[in-house]
């Protein structure tokens, strides 16, 4: 058995649980990405879909601008209540997509192997 299992990953970053004693650890998300990583709950990565979506609605300002793409004035706040990140407009969009990806596949294996299960 590997020591991690991949639940969902993009050329941004990835997402895994941590395999220890022969057993996936779901308690717990390793979130990696900007070489970063968070150990998040799932609550906790709930929460940060919800940071990233409030930093997206500050964005507006630099729909015309043309460095958005090159520009790190972008601060992203994470349920690591001490850790903001300056991002890019392109690093948010990236992280927007780990995160919803990773909560998208968690809630689906959820729903297969519990509340859809005959």
């Amino acid at each position: 058995m590997s020591i991690t299992t991949q639940i969902y990953g993009n050329d941004f970053g990835m997402a895994f649980y941590w395999n220890r004693k022969d057993a996936v650890q779901r308690d717990k998300i390793q979130l990696v990405f900007k070489e970063t990583g968070f150990n998040l709950t799932f609550s906790e990565l709930e929460k940060f879909a919800l940071l990233i979506s409030e930093s997206q609605s500050r964005t507006n300002c630099c729909k015309d601008c043309k460095l958005k793409n090159q520009c790190n004035r972008l601060l992203l706040q994470t349920p690591a209540k001490q850790i903001d990140l300056a991002v890019s407009i392109e690093e948010l969009e990236g992280i927007q997509d780990l995160v919803d990806g990773t909560l998208f596949k968690i809630k689906v294996q959820n729903y297969i192997f519990g509340a859809g299960r005959n």
